[in-house]
């Protein structure tokens, strides 16, 4: 054992540089670590609390690095194993860092329906030089300013604006989808449906379209991509945790190169909106009743995040230009991803379940029987009623955010178990959405899970897609009216299927659930 812990501290150690990776040197920082770690670190109170919480046994300075030191798309079956041998509340190492892993619908309550468990796991500083600290990464007065003065935005009558956007890029998959020759219509769907979320998102947060669909090699959609990626590779690589490591490797060169692009778009985008803004606020003082309207008789103007967000900051005075940009890059970062990974799974999930691709299929028949290539409308959505549960039991088995995490800041029992105070929780929705006492046979698709009679009977934190309590998602509805619109224009046009068989698929729990493979389908027009 001694062995292969300091085999795998030499092999970290050339990855930050060559001339550390030497015998002695790794037997001196192994001694120093592992004092400084228990001596300091954990302090002896909280040793012995960590200590009476089962879990696999730590190794000084790694922790249990090596438990999990496996390949990617192996994590969370590892993962899994460690917390069924444990228990619903799993004492957990990652080098000095204490972590305790909840995958149970009790110990999920303790923590979400909490106004102070809201701060968020340390893994979230890495999100920093990007979001800076908006609603996703905030905490305390701040977060609960920004949460009060945000909620407005998602408002239904707001929400129906962006709808537009919606069905225009749905329009453009459909129409991509179209041109596939038989033959050659067997594709990876998952990037597909990534660049038109992308486009629905940066048209709605920004009101401006990049066109991922059309160009999905443009320097803003390959940084937003790159950035994500670098964001992941950080946070499970203890070696450049630290800031002044991550900046001398090659990493902190890339990431730093992304986020130029990403924030010189923002930034640009910002001055232009706000530049309309100004005029358009000068044009409406100076109007006349006649002026006003014939704007009114004029084609509406279509509002972005961004112009929401211009008009609350009161010129500065409650916003800066800077605040703005937190809020709509995290828009951005949280908003296309967690989408497409959902649409993609849904989209597999019932092209491998013909009979229930039918089913869903029959409900949108009835919908637009007047006419099968009009709109989605706000009234069509909310008739979508099994396409709903459909997209719920995808959300169930293959939740875009499989891990969440927070920080406790006193000592909390959690099923049980006395945590003690700046224990880091991991919340594993994946495995609580696997839960055999809540979700009998849980590895089946079932959307009828999701009717009214079957959802009521669960404990009220066993299904947390969106997380719940003061922290849950504030777009979730934007999320699901999209999901809806995309999914349904699809099967309204196509038929799916996909030789891909679930236990054979290979998941990365990255930042967001990603197939390994990405995700074969076969796309044929209906008859």
């Amino acid at each position: 054992m001694t062995s292969l812990v300091l085999t795998k501290v030499n092999q970290i150690l050339e990855q930050i540089h060559p001339l550390l990776a030497t015998p002695i040197l790794v037997v001196v920082i192994v001694g120093v670590a592992s004092w400084i770690y228990t001596r300091m670190v954990r302090g002896s109170y909280n040793l012995s609390l960590l200590n009476k919480i089962p879990g696999p046994r730590p190794l000084p300075l790694l922790g249990n690095a090596i438990d999990v030191a496996v390949p990617h798309q192996d994590f969370l079956k590892t993962l899994t194993r460690l917390v069924l041998n444990s228990g619903p509340a799993m004492k957990f190492f990652l080098a000095h860092r204490p972590y305790v892993v909840l995958s149970k619908a009790p110990g999920f309550e303790t923590i979400m329906s909490s106004n102070k468990h809201i701060t968020k796991g340390p893994d979230y500083k890495f999100v920093h030089p990007w979001l800076g600290f908006g609603l996703l990464t905030s905490d305390g007065s701040k977060w609960h300013s920004r949460r009060k003065m945000l909620t407005p935005a998602f408002h239904f009558k707001i929400l129906e604006d962006f709808l537009i956007i919606m069905n225009e890029q749905s329009s453009i998959l459909t129409n991509k989808m179209a041109k596939l020759q038989p033959g050659q219509n067997t594709i990876d769907m998952f990037p597909q449906i990534t660049f038109c979320a992308l486009d629905i998102i940066c048209e709605s947060a920004m009101g401006r379209n990049i066109n991922a669909q059309g160009n999905s090699n443009s320097p803003y959609v390959q940084s937003l991509f790159k950035a994500s990626d670098i964001i992941f590779h950080r946070a499970t690589s203890p070696w450049i945790w630290n800031d002044i490591l991550f900046h001398l490797h090659p990493f902190g060169w890339q990431f730093r190169s992304a986020l130029k692009v990403l924030h010189d778009f923002t930034d640009n985008v910002i001055k232009d909106r706000k530049a309309l803004f100004k005029a358009e606020k000068q044009k409406a003082q100076s109007s006349t009743t006649k002026d006003l309207e014939d704007d009114l008789m004029g084609k509406k103007k279509r509002l972005a995040f961004l112009d929401l967000l211009i008009e609350v900051s009161d010129d500065g005075k409650i916003l800066t230009d800077r605040d703005i940009r937190e809020e709509v890059d995290t828009f951005m970062f949280e908003g296309h991803d967690t989408t497409a990974a959902n649409m993609s799974f849904t989209l597999y999930l019932l092209a491998i379940h013909p009979e229930i691709q039918k089913k869903v299929q029959q409900e949108l028949d009835d919908l637009f029987i007047d006419d099968p290539d009009r709109p989605a409308s706000m009234d069509d959505l909310a008739k979508m009623k099994y396409l709903e549960a459909c997209i719920k039991e995808s959300l169930r088995l293959y939740p875009s955010v499989p891990l969440m995490s927070r920080t406790i800041h006193e000592d909390t029992t959690i099923e049980g178990q006395l945590v003690p105070a700046e224990t880091n929780i991991i919340l594993y929705t994946y495995l609580l959405h696997r839960d055999p006492e809540q979700f009998p046979n849980p590895e089946e698709f079932d959307p009828e899970r999701f009717s009214s009679t079957k959802s009521h009977q669960r404990h009220a934190y066993a299904y947390v897609p969106f997380s719940a309590g003061p922290r849950n998602c504030i777009g979730q509805k934007f999320a699901m009216m999209e999901e809806k619109v995309v999914v349904s224009s699809l099967l309204r046009k196509f038929n799916l299927s996909s030789n891909v068989i679930p236990s054979k698929m290979e998941l990365l729990p990255e930042l967001i659930l990603r197939p390994k493979d990405g995700i074969q389908m076969t796309v044929t027009k209906r008859s």
